[in-house]
């Protein structure tokens, strides 16, 4: 193995520290205090480890932490009204609806009644379309991690050549855009593109979020080339792989992520860092 591990948790609890300090400037500056709102319909296990996650990396971060949890029936009107009332609570700076929601549950409706200002997982409309016009706004956690982790590599990405795998609207689509805003040169690929390898083989910088294990493969990879690996995908066995085939990569990649231990944690730090900028941007409108 040549390739330099990059380590998503020091990474991470790097920029919470930030984060934490500006939530403290945010408090001493307008006596506000930011708050994040997380919604949990069902009992999904995998979102509830999430949740408590959330819950405790906010409140280490001196932020206010609220949970709704509603139950796996509840129903679509009951569930836009608390959206609603979390819109109008002005101790409440972000909001996150826990996804997948259950079957019977408009997701598109939910998405879209969150206040754009609120909206910390990046996923309105509003935000979408200001990032993919290359204004300022709110973007995906995911994504934005991706980018930091990558700088941490590269402190420029002007100029090089990135090739995302996947285009789900929580990864593929909005990295894209973020990776054109550093003013690399993007191709956006998937399952079903043709000729796979070859486009991997071009690229400077592989992003594999097609929640596939192992599906890129380490003679894919451009010799010297950073590997972002997004995926997560739990074996029988209850071993973690990536969608990057990790050893073989590693030995082609200058640089790679590790599963887990790689993007994960920055998704949950982003999190917090989108909370506080809606809560600094609140401050400023005085509102």
């Amino acid at each position: 193995m040549t390739a330099h591990i990059i380590d998503g948790k020091a990474i991470a609890a790097g920029l919470r520290a930030r984060v934490a300090d500006e939530v403290a400037r945010v408090k001493h500056a307008h006596g506000l205090t930011p708050g994040l709102a997380v919604v949990l319909v069902g009992n999904d296990p995998a979102s509830e480890v999430y949740v408590r996650s959330k819950h405790r990396e906010t409140q280490a971060a001196g932020m206010a932490s609220f949970e709704h949890r509603l139950a796996a029936d509840v129903s679509q009107d009951e569930l836009m009204a608390l959206i609603a009332r979390l819109n109008r609570d002005a101790g409440v700076h972000g909001i996150l609806v826990q996804l997948p929601l259950p079957k019977g549950l408009n997701t598109e409706a939910v998405i879209n009644a969150i206040d754009p200002a609120k909206d910390v997982d990046g996923l309105h409309p509003q935000n979408a379309g200001r990032l993919a016009g290359g204004f300022a706004a709110l973007s995906p956690c995911t994504p934005l991690g991706c980018i930091i982790l990558t700088k941490s590599v590269h402190a420029s990405l002007e100029g090089l050549n990135a090739i995302v795998i996947g285009r789900s609207n929580l990864v593929g689509r909005p990295l894209l855009q973020l990776l054109l805003n550093e003013n690399a040169t993007v191709t956006i690929a998937h399952s079903r593109s043709r000729e796979l390898p070859k486009l991997c083989a071009r690229a400077d910088l592989v992003y594999a979020a097609v929640g596939k294990a192992e599906m890129v493969r380490g003679d894919w990879i451009k010799p010297g080339a950073v590997v972002i690996d997004v995926g997560i995908n739990r074996q029988a066995s209850g071993k973690l792989l990536g969608d990057v085939e990790f050893a073989a990569a590693a030995e082609r990649a200058s640089a790679i992520t590790p599963v887990p231990g790689g993007v994960g944690p920055m998704t949950i730090a982003m999190l917090l860092a989108n909370t506080a900028t809606a809560a600094a941007a609140r401050a400023r409108r005085g509102s």
